[in-house]
């Protein structure tokens, strides 16, 4: 088992250069980006799989609309060391240097407007993004939006005349076994198209992207560095989904036949937040969960081992709210039944805030319904609603353990209870003792499971000790509460 986390975790992004997250800014527009976009939702013909010798004219129709996107951002290559760092007269007053980075990619263009979908990873943080056409025409893109828990964003190029388009398929309807092309510029050749099938559908367990949302296509059409929000595209030319990720066995940075695309249902979603409200909104329920495994569905003498089991239960949230219990099994979110703890998730975190959700959960042998009214998650993955953030001191948040929590930040197991910080605030006055990642599992010698009887213990003025765990190893520190 260990063996194969560490085998998923060998990923690579395509991308030339890596940069921070993006903010996304409003646009208004005369009319909805909704209105703009071609959505073809008629049922692929599986019928006509015979005889067919070329897809040139299918792909005629999308290949002008995917460009190539050219990226540059400038950085900072000297660390500066703090004042207080016993070193800092020796090197801390060095001229900082510049360097500039530059960053290749592809993008697929989605209304006669120019609003342009791309991944995340391809424009974070630059100063400069430009964007190539099949016709010759180079242009400066903005970009509009970002948004890092899907590595989706937005970009908009003006022009005197209308851009070629991509038209978008429902990938809802797509099947394992559908034949797909992969466009975009790998390796900065240029544009290429490469063949392949459907692999899969709905992968969401892989943790690619730190506290994202995944719902991936696979497949096995070839996929390369540059390639990167470029298209996937289904045998009648449509839009089926952006690719963005490949999975390596770690010896190679290569494609092996295992890529990833975001599906269009997902990408428009996100694509329409970004446009018309400037950022994108989610549902939080407020609750911890874990899959059950083969052991899990014996012991509770369940059937299968759908649905997601509770481990917590986040106070004052929505959840605690509609009487959701430590070791409640929920299985169904609305109609739709519930797969695994992403499935859950994803399908809260696809709801508004502010909707009502009905659950179906399973306790003590019996099913039973319950509503909960959604709160907005915030992308640290906690709710926004004032007095109920985890705040555990001045720039500190912190939560209970949990499964969640375990991953994001690799916690050994044999942590069972503490507190995780999962962030700090760089203007914190404990910035440089905290760090997120960082479990206490004791202050004042007394264990600690929630925020409340943490900041019980931390009286302002005094030096408190605490117990910590840090990537691996116990210690004690102390820390003067302000």
């Amino acid at each position: 088992m260990e063996n194969d986390l560490k085998f998923m975790k060998r990923i690579r992004v395509f991308v030339f250069a890596v940069f921070s997250t993006l903010s996304a800014s409003a646009l208004v527009a005369e009319e909805s980006i909704k209105d703009e976009v071609v959505i073809d939702e008629t049922p692929l013909d599986r019928k006509l799989n015979g005889g067919v010798v070329s897809y040139s004219e299918s792909l005629s129709k999308i290949r002008p609309a995917v460009v190539n996107i050219s990226s540059t951002r400038v950085f900072d290559t000297q660390r500066q060391l703090p004042e207080d760092h016993p070193f800092w007269r020796f090197f801390g007053e060095g001229m900082p240097r510049q360097r500039e980075i530059e960053g290749q990619g592809s993008g697929v263009v989605v209304s006669e407007s120019g609003y342009i979908l791309t991944n995340n990873h391809v424009v974070e943080n630059a100063s400069e993004v430009s964007v190539s056409f099949q016709d010759g025409r180079i242009l400066d893109a903005k970009v509009i939006g970002a948004d890092p828990q899907t590595d989706l964003a937005v970009l908009k190029v003006d022009g005197d005349e209308e851009f070629p388009f991509a038209v978008m398929a429902d990938s809802e309807q797509i099947e394992v076994g559908d034949v797909v092309f992969a466009i975009g510029n790998p390796l900065g050749v240029g544009q290429t198209v490469t063949m392949g099938i459907v692999s899969a559908k709905g992968r969401n367990d892989l943790n690619m992207i730190r506290d994202g949302f995944e719902n991936f296509i696979q497949t096995d059409a070839s996929i390369n560095q540059g390639n990167s929000g470029g298209a996937l595209v289904d045998a009648q030319g449509r839009l089926i989904g952006i690719n963005t990720m490949i999975l390596t066995d770690g010896r190679s940075t290569g494609n092996i036949g295992i890529g990833f695309s975001i599906p269009t249902a997902l990408a428009h979603a996100v694509m329409v937040s970004l446009i018309e409200d400037g950022s994108v909104s989610r549902g939080f329920l407020g609750v911890a969960i874990q899959s059950l495994d083969k052991d899990l569905v014996e012991a509770m003498d369940l059937e299968d081992s759908k649905g997601a089991l509770v481990t917590n239960v986040v106070p004052d949230s929505p959840a605690e709210e509609a009487g959701l219990k430590v070791g409640d099994l929920i299985v169904k979110v609305g109609d739709e039944e519930v797969a695994s703890d992403t499935d859950l998730r994803l399908k809260i975190a696809s709801k508004a805030p502010d909707s009502l959700v009905d659950l179906t959960v399973y306790r003590d042998e019996k099913y039973f319904k319950t509503e909960a009214k959604l709160v907005e998650r915030r992308t640290n993955g906690r709710m926004t609603i004032g007095s109920r953030t985890r705040e555990l001191l001045d720039g500190v948040e912190a939560e209970p353990v949990s499964d969640d929590l375990r991953r994001q930040f690799q916690i050994d197991e044999t942590v069972e209870n503490g507190l995780v910080i999962t962030s700090v605030s760089p203007d914190s006055p404990y910035a440089r003792q905290l760090m997120a990642g960082m479990v206490i599992e004791k202050i004042k010698d007394e264990r600690v499971y929630t925020v409340a009887e943490a900041k019980d213990l931390l009286e302002s003025g005094e030096k408190v000790a605490l117990f910590v765990y840090i990537d691996g190893f116990y210690r004690y520190m102390a820390i003067d509460v302000e």
